[in-house]
């Protein structure tokens, strides 16, 4: 089907446009070039559509409100501590913008970058594509950034790639919050993954290095369970979860039901584990999609990674990349 593409607004002097997917099936998605951005994903459901993401109907809030919403984000996605790392014996002094670490590549990140667009309607794709020079927030190397996005029947399929001129850490994740149902938060979702552990992290999220179990914890999601604890309370998360090394690619990593079980959510990827978080930190002063104001545990975000803290823990897998093993990256979700 044609992908239509409209001006969706300008940032630091470049125009950001917006590109909206419709496939056989319905299902529509608005893919914005700042950040290659899910503004807005939505589903067939009995009697129409269901916007599922958290989100905003203008591109115009965006740099001001928004907690990465959809977005790409990167170099290296999640906290590196102490805003810096050491790299083939150089220091690397990273921009600090959440308590003493770099989250999701600084302030100014790839996803708060206007990427380039190219439009492929005979595959109802969108190619993204950004240049970031050496030194970008204080990172190592020029590399091209690749963001394929493919949306086919009710499942969007992301390839994700990069090229480096020198050995550099890139670790991206998509940033979707999620919400499958109609109240306004995420609460009664049932969530099931496949993690038997999780990385421990100190009073600043930042990883320890310690792998622990699952078994015992909230984070045993290994059953379908709402994101409550025994007595109905919410439950807090925002965790790395491990996810078995010999598990299947072909089967789904976690899945998502909402609450009127209209629609479950399938994500499948490559890497290693999942940052799990239910919008603990969401407060967003300005209304989102269809006039909601999003709060604390308003969407949840399946964030598939690399775990984080990787530079410097030696024993989790390596993020450093070069030009002979340059970044490459998969994941698929399915919405039905």
């Amino acid at each position: 089907m044609a992908i239509t593409v409209n001006t969706a607004g300008e940032f630091n002097g470049k125009r950001v446009d917006e590109a909206l997917l419709v496939s056989d099936t319905g299902a529509e998605i608005a893919l914005l070039n700042w950040g290659v951005t899910v503004r807005d994903w939505r589903v067939p459901v009995a009697g129409g559509l269901r916007s599922v993401v958290l989100g905003f109907e203008t591109f115009d809030p965006y740099p001001e409100h928004s907690p990465h919403f959809g977005s790409l984000a990167g170099r290296v996605a999640n906290r590196i501590a102490g805003a810096q790392f050491t790299l083939e014996g150089q220091t690397y002094h990273l921009p600090e913008n959440q308590t003493g670490s770099c989250l999701h590549g600084g302030p100014e990140g790839l996803g708060r970058q206007v990427w380039d667009m190219e439009i492929d309607e005979a595959a109802n794709a969108v190619r993204f594509t950004h240049f970031s020079p050496d030194g970008a927030m204080g990172f190592p190397g020029n590399v091209n950034f690749e963001a394929v996005y493919t949306l086919k029947g009710n499942a969007l399929s992301l390839e994700l790639s990069a090229m480096p001129d020198r050995p550099t850490p890139i670790s991206l994740v998509q940033h979707q919050y999620f919400n499958l149902g109609t109240t306004e938060t995420i609460l009664d979702h049932t969530v099931e993954t496949l993690a038997s552990a999780y990385s421990e992290v100190d009073e600043n999220l930042v990883p320890t290095g310690a792998l622990l179990p699952v078994y015992g914890t909230q984070y045993d999601l290994r059953k379908p369970r709402t994101l409550r604890d025994d007595a109905g309370n919410p439950l807090n998360y925002d965790v790395n979860l491990v996810l078995p090394t010999a598990r299947k690619f072909e089967d789904p990593l976690a899945i998502v039901t909402a609450p009127d079980k209209d629609l479950t959510l399938k994500l499948f990827s490559d890497r290693p584990g999942v940052q799990f978080y239910n919008a603990v930190w969401t407060d967003c002063p300005v209304p989102g999609i269809g006039g909601r104001y999003y709060g604390k545990h308003s969407g949840l975000c399946l964030e598939d990674q690399k775990f984080p803290g990787a530079l410097a823990h030696a024993h989790f897998p390596s993020i450093v990349v070069t030009p002979d093993t340059p970044y490459r990256h998969w994941c698929r979700f399915e919405i039905g």
